[in-house]
């Protein structure tokens, strides 16, 4: 072993061991308990950055630490190989996206591999390949023959530079979680999955998810969205008794209501089309030329009177029928009973269109009646103009007006939710193809499981994706026979969040060419035991994820509720940014490579010089991306420093569930933290002692103290890593007692069995954390077989309390005598006993009154006395 430590020179050769000697390959094992550790799969971007690193990281060191417990370890890794990016950058590049998508993986399994994860790479997974995605279409078949999976004209968000829809979540604040592009509305014919069959389930099963975060959890409430409403059915004025159901979320405004709002897909929408241009053309043009998104305002007023009445259900006046684009925008529910006065959406419809508007609610607070003819009143209050209900509170009135409704067999509750049916088109080439053909006379089937996968066709990528202008080698692929009848194939292909909402369980049998999922592989592995990834997905991937784990679970493929047990959010990776602007004013983000910035001792920056005549402002700490040039290439940092620095750095610099702020003064002091570790390691192993078992009776008070201090620090340890997840406090033990261990002696034989003792602990916690350098000193300082094999240590803690505690007895604040104790969990109260029946101690105080006792715990007993 060299004195100086030289990471460079270890962790390849180490990687390379791993890999011959296939030391994280698993199979199922009855005889072990099992741990699957999962961490989100990547994107094959081209790069690894640190947000990575950061998510790999934490797995990997949870799954070294289970291995060490003695389980049967699964922690697999794959690719999110469709998408979006790769064609846009097939586009931009003139190349196949495959090959484009293939060279990434290749680059970024590299990185991967230079980190040193344990991952099981027998276990591969690409999203794009067809023996992975052919099970997809194979259950997408299976779907659509139950019900589950249909198509239809909906208006959806669109992105117009993509040019393709956006699921709701895939909406961030009206623009495109990709390519931050102003979203619109489009009608479209697209295909759903009906996750709103799961709601219930969806909802209920958050209470079995104990190891998931609580705000995950209420995101995903939220995002379902449960509430009740009243069905009430009203009769149409002069229309031979016809009827129609019309809904409300506030009955106790019901006596206010002055019109009812149906929507232009509404089945009398539809019946009136027929035979009234006007409404036609409104049906026809409404929806699809107003974007919601940007204009809600004009989209929400934008509607037609029907020339149509309903018929109150209590004062039998006769309300107006309008058809109104804002009701899109509620429940599933298309016909609203409203009361403009008390809702803002039917409030501002009634304005534009000046409708009557009728208040109903009293302001409990302020006693004074409704301002509406400039806002509505939202909130419950008092009735009145309620004839029989007046001066009842919001919450009597709803269950006077219900039990009315429900006397006259007119109105019932009704629960719905939120949550919409998933939208899984995407007009995009590089994506599954869904295994649909439609034939001339508009009848759909389903590709044969015989013709499955339905595979890419091979393009030319020459071509400009705008208006969908697709190559004739895809109108060539589309034409196909079924049934002896000519048919077209579905163009459109999957949303890519369909692969990443199974690929877990497919790893459990990669390999497996009887079915999607090895039933036997899937009853060992499943459910995941620990999951990890970003916050950002709570509303989108971990809703997919559970429902399509529910899908498996009904088609008999899997056998347990729910994909994951238990999940752990990381915090983002932020370092500082810098930008200037330009002659228009725009923001102009730069790197801080090309800058040159001065910084205190503390690593704060207190000087960035002009970039070209350019005022450079540092925007503060901001999560790394491109765009803002503030991303740290993973690659540099273990060329400078080591992967265990970078793992370690990583682990150490912040709670895992909290923002990261990337100092490199942070990595240097986590480099030198190793080496001194290093160090330590080859002064003992150049003692040339044989470890002996430390026997406790002959270990002297300090040597005493050490081994608690070991102890303490591998019970501390443990806990922080297997029950709290806090990371951060277990490295940061480590290192205290790493920095006691340097003012230790090696005088005797005892000295050095206690610093073997506590090096070979220190090197087995570190392991998960630092596995290259722990692997290096495990086989010099054991001369055993290799680290990989060696279990968690074990406190000792049954020689604890037989350490003598010196308490210092004081009288007035002079020291009397000196008492042992050896137990360090006395009470206050018996030390106190205790000194009291000191002689020394008694004839001191005699008669005296003790005023006031002072007490530091196993150090001093301070016993103030009146004068």
């Amino acid at each position: 072993m060299k004195e100086t430590y030289h990471p460079e020179q270890i962790e390849k050769i180490i990687q390379k061991y791993w890999k011959e000697n296939n030391t994280f390959v698993v199979t199922e094992n009855k005889k072990k308990e099992k741990f699957y550790c999962l961490s989100m799969l990547p994107y094959p971007s081209g790069n690894l950055h640190m947000g990575h690193v950061r998510n790999y990281t934490i797995g990997d060191v949870i799954s070294r630490y289970q291995r060490m417990l003695g389980k049967n370890v699964l922690q697999p890794i794959g690719w999110d190989a469709f998408g979006l990016p790769a064609e846009e950058a097939a586009i931009q590049n003139q190349i196949e996206p495959e090959k484009w998508t293939k060279k990434n993986i290749q680059f970024m399994k590299k990185q991967l591999l230079s980190l040193g994860f344990s991952y099981d790479w027998s276990r591969e997974i690409n999203t794009s390949k067809p023996e992975y995605y052919r099970w997809e279409q194979w259950l997408f078949t299976r779907l659509y023959k139950k019900n589950l999976a249909y198509k239809k004209f909906a208006l959806v968000n669109w992105c117009p530079k993509d040019q393709t829809v956006l699921a709701n979540e895939q909406v961030i604040e009206k623009k495109c979680w990709r390519c931050n592009s102003i979203v619109t509305q489009k009608k479209i014919n697209q295909w759903f999955l009906k996750i709103t069959n799961y709601a219930e389930e969806l909802l209920n099963h958050l209470d079995q998810l104990s190891g998931w975060p609580n705000k995950v959890k209420q995101m995903q409430k939220n995002w379902i969205g449960k509430s009740e409403i009243i069905e009430i059915t009203v009769n149409l004025y002069n229309s031979n008794n016809k009827k129609i159901q019309v809904y409300t979320n506030r009955l106790d405004t019901l006596m206010g209501a002055t019109y009812i709002a149906i929507s232009p897909f509404h089945k009398l929408s539809t019946e009136l089309k027929h035979n009234n241009s006007k409404i036609n053309n409104f049906i026809h043009n409404s929806c699809s030329n107003i974007d919601y998104l940007n204009n809600p305002i004009e989209f929400n007023t934008r509607g037609i009177n029907t020339e149509k009445f309903a018929i109150h259900p209590f004062t039998n006046e006769t309300i107006p029928i309008w058809i109104a684009n804002f009701v899109l925008n509620q429940h599933k529910e298309t016909a609203i009973i409203c009361t403009p006065a008390h809702n803002k959406n039917e409030w501002t419809f009634a304005i534009h269109h000046k409708l009557l508007i009728k208040p109903v609610i009293l302001n409990m607070l302020k006693k004074e009646k409704s301002d509406f003819q400039n806002k509505p009143t939202i909130y419950p209050g008092l009735l009145y103009n309620s004839q029989k209900y007046n001066n009842l509170t919001s919450q009597q009135a709803y269950v006077e007006i219900f039990k009315e409704l429900n006397n006259k067999k007119i109105g019932k509750k009704k629960i719905i939710f939120q949550i919409k049916d998933w939208g899984i088109s995407r007009q995009r080439y590089w994506g599954t193809p869904i295994p649909i053909a439609t034939t001339q006379d508009g009848i759909i089937h389903t590709i044969p499981d015989h013709e499955l996968p339905v595979i890419l066709p091979k393009i030319n990528y020459n071509y400009k994706i705008e208006n969908r202008l697709l190559p004739k080698e895809i109108s060539i692929w589309e034409k196909i026979s079924i049934e002896n009848n000519e048919a077209c194939r579905e163009i459109d292909t999957f949303d890519t969040f369909i692969e990443s909402s199974w690929y877990y369980a497919r790893y459990t049998s990669p390999n497996y060419q009887e079915g999607m999922i090895d039933p036997i592989a899937s009853k060992y592995w499943l459910p995941v035991d620990q999951y990890i990834g970003g916050i950002e997905h709570a509303t989108m991937h971990l809703i997919y994820f559970r429902f399509y784990h529910k899908l498996l679970r009904d088609f008999g493929l899997i056998h347990c509720d729910e994909p994951v047990k238990n999940l752990l959010c990381q915090g983002m990776v932020l370092s500082d940014a810098f930008y200037y602007l330009d002659e228009n004013n725009n923001t102009v983000w730069i790197s801080s490579k090309l800058l040159k910035i001065k910084k205190n001792n503390r690593g704060d920056i207190i000087y960035i010089h002009n970039y070209h005549g350019k005022k450079i402002v540092h925007a503060g700490m901001m999560k790394m991306s491109k765009s803002k040039k503030n991303g740290i290439e993973p690659e540099v940092i273990i060329k400078k420093y080591g992967a265990d620095t970078l793992r370690l750095f990583i682990m150490f610099a912040a709670p895992i569930d909290m923002s990261l702020e990337w100092k490199e003064s942070g990595i240097t002091g986590i480099h030198k933290f190793l080496t001194k570790l290093w160090k330590l390691t080859y002064i003992y192993i150049n003692q040339k002692h044989e470890y002996t078992n430390l026997n406790w009776i002959q270990l002297n008070n300090s040597q005493q103290n050490l081994y608690i201090k070991i102890n303490e620090t591998i019970t501390k340890v443990t806990d922080d890593i297997d029950r709290r997840k806090i990371f951060n406090t277990a490295i940061a033990a480590i290192m205290k007692l790493v920095n006691k261990l340097h003012q230790f002696p090696l005088n005797n034989a005892q000295d050095k069995n206690l610093m073997y003792y506590a090096l070979t602990n220190i090197i087995k916690m570190l392991y998960p954390f630092t596995p290259h350098i722990c692997f290096f000193m495990w086989e010099k300082i054991t001369k055993k077989n290799n680290i990989d094999y060696a279990t968690w240590p074990v406190a000792d803690n049954s020689n604890i309390k037989k350490i003598n505690y010196n308490i210092v007895l004081q009288i007035n604040g002079k020291k009397r005598h000196i008492i042992q104790v050896d137990d360090e969990n006395l009470s206050k109260q018996k030390i106190i006993l205790i000194a009291l029946q000191e002689p020394k101690i008694k004839k001191h105080i005699q008669n005296n009154n003790i005023e006031k006792i002072i007490y530091v715990k196993n150090k001093l007993l301070n016993l103030v006395l009146f004068n």
